[in-house]
């Protein structure tokens, strides 16, 4: 994830550093995170 760019989150696998990135509008990354910590992709 990098930070200084306003309204988007780029986000990069850090094992391809060099390799594309995947670009989301920050709501929607803000979302997936709060479902994250919320435990709302629990599988089982």
């Amino acid at each position: 994830m990098a930070d200084g760019h306003p309204g988007i989150v780029p986000i990069r696998d850090s094992k391809r550093p060099h390799g594309p990135a995947l670009v989301f509008p920050a709501p929607a990354w803000s979302a997936f995170v709060a479902e994250v910590k919320g435990d709302g992709f629990r599988t089982g």
